[in-house]
């Protein structure tokens, strides 16, 4: 491993650690949320262009660290920015932290993993090249399999970083819409898990899998 690449490590391994040691996951739980509502759109209509500023940058870098919290950040956009523009903002924050951490997995980890896996990661190479788009898209849609699994997963893949971050903005946005739409009427939110229901989870499910299914019925005609 080259200098840079474990001064990067070092890094991530620093800020994530300060990130448990210090407790900082209180902020971004639901009652604490909840609790500072007030608190949170007073500053907000004080400081318009720098709340929006900090809460792009604490997601992004939450996002991209694959710590826990993004949920509850999405419902903050919502408080936030209301339907519209808190969707906008989350939908690029969330897109761009994803996109980070997949980077980072493919400069830190695929040299490592293609030496130990070389064979196992080549066929899933070669079916991402096949229907990586597709693919990526269907696990986007799918709330139950965690995201920063995909980020991370997918680093370790071929598939182009430009496609990466669009299949993901657009795979994560009917989410982000109904999280957002929560946390703009945050005082109905009882619990995260009430939020996603398991037939709005199968919706998702179903409308991932159609372009896939679309695309194999395509390759098999």
């Amino acid at each position: 491993m080259t200098s840079s690449k474990r001064l990067l490590l070092l890094l991530i391994a620093v800020l994530i650690a300060a990130f448990f040691l210090f407790d900082l996951r209180q902020y971004l739980s639901l009652d604490f949320l909840k609790a500072q509502q007030t608190s949170i759109e007073a500053y907000r209509d004080a400081h318009p262009g720098l709340s929006t500023a900090i809460y792009v940058l604490v997601y992004i870098v939450v996002t991209s660290l694959s710590l826990p919290g993004a949920t509850v950040l999405t419902l903050a956009g919502g408080v936030l920015f209301g339907l519209l523009w808190g969707t906008l903002i989350v939908s690029f924050a969330s897109a761009i932290g994803a996109t980070l951490s997949f980077l980072a997995a493919r400069y830190l980890f695929r040299d490592a993993v293609k030496a130990r896996f070389g064979a196992r990661l080549k066929v899933i190479d070669e079916g991402v090249n096949r229907d990586g788009a597709y693919y990526l898209f269907t696990l986007r849609m799918m709330p139950v399999i965690p995201f920063f699994v995909i980020n991370l997963t997918m680093g370790l893949t071929t598939i182009r970083t430009w496609t990466f971050y669009w299949v993901s903005q657009i795979g994560m946005l009917a989410g982000t819409v109904v999280l957002v739409n929560a946390g703009n009427h945050l005082a109905n939110v009882d619990s995260l898990s009430g939020i996603l229901s398991p037939a709005l989870l199968g919706s998702f499910a179903l409308l991932g899998l159609f372009p896939l299914l679309a695309r194999k019925g395509e390759g098999s005609s």
